[in-house]
């Protein structure tokens, strides 16, 4: 008797187990605690960090220009017109990842909705959404935002919007596969058998499931969005001055590599460390999410 009554206390167990054997794993991959530590201090950089510092990142000290690192109070120097490097970093960042993690969220609605469609119909459905996937992956990603980025005004809307419609595709892809393979499993069949609609099929049943792909392709996109905002706005196409990006810095900084190189140095070292950490913590969250992963 005092058996069967214990059962129910223990029901919830699995779940949290699988929940708590995804964070072992996660905080086993060094590297990935070491990327969201850094993502976490580069949010709290960009968006407390101004508020902490005597300058903002449009003020212009003409009488500082091209201050070095640790001068006339300024932490990490100043730049052309005498504008405090640390403050444009950190506004700079607030835009990067701002862009970066709305682009991401856009890019993987749309490509989970595609993907999930095309995955889970199939046939002629299936084969004209993934191949216009094909077809729009022909393009070199970075030459197809430019096309589109010299069509509209730039603008912190628009640099979203076009980076969020060229990282799509990849996202489509990982979900097609995923819901293909979900859709003849056993739960998914008992579904259809008690009238269940494909909508619900496909929301409740198969997504759920797919959870950890998408969750890594997120993770990988806000990544390749930062990147490729930095891309466009040193070209010239992107964020456009006084707003302050890293992309833009870096274009800023290039004609005066020999003699300041730290107006290039700077923002190349954060948006190498933003790249990197969201890449090491996708790497990390797929090795704590797949189930194949042996549990120690």
């Amino acid at each position: 008797m005092a058996h069967a009554r214990s059962m129910p206390e223990n029901a919830p167990a699995a779940p949290q187990l699988a929940e708590n054997t995804a964070w072992r794993r996660f905080r086993r991959h060094r590297l990935a605690m070491a990327g969201a530590a850094t993502i976490a201090a580069l949010f709290l950089a960009a968006f407390l960090g101004p508020f902490l510092l005597p300058f903002d990142e449009t003020h212009i000290d003409v009488l500082h220009r091209f201050a070095p690192p640790l001068s006339h109070g300024h932490i990490l120097g100043t730049d052309e017109l005498g504008r405090d490097i640390l403050a444009r970093l950190m506004m700079g960042g607030r835009i990067s990842l701002a862009i970066g993690f709305t682009a991401m969220v856009i890019a993987i609605a749309i490509g989970t909705t595609i993907g999930t469609v095309a995955g889970y119909y199939g046939g002629m459905i299936g084969s004209l959404l993934m191949r216009f996937v094909d077809a729009v992956l022909c393009f070199p990603t970075i030459f197809l935002l430019l096309a589109l980025a010299a069509l509209v005004e730039p603008g912190l809307a628009s640099m979203t919007l076009l980076i969020a419609a060229t990282a799509w595709m990849n996202v489509a892809r990982i979900v097609e596969g995923q819901i293909r393979s979900l859709r003849e499993q056993d739960y998914a069949v008992a579904a259809r058998a008690m009238g269940a609609s494909n909508l619900r099929i496909m929301v409740r049943a198969l997504l759920p499931n797919a959870t950890a792909a998408i969750v890594v392709a997120a993770t990988l996109n806000v990544a390749k969005a930062i990147l490729l905002e930095s891309y466009v706005s040193y070209l010239g196409y992107g964020i456009q001055p006084p707003v302050a990006s890293w992309g833009n810095m870096l274009n800023n900084a290039q004609i005066y590599l020999t003699s300041a190189p730290w107006l290039a140095i700077l923002p190349g070292i954060a948006i190498t460390l933003a790249v990197t950490s969201f890449n090491f913590v996708g790497d990390g969250l797929r090795d704590a999410l797949d189930p194949r992963m042996d549990i120690r």
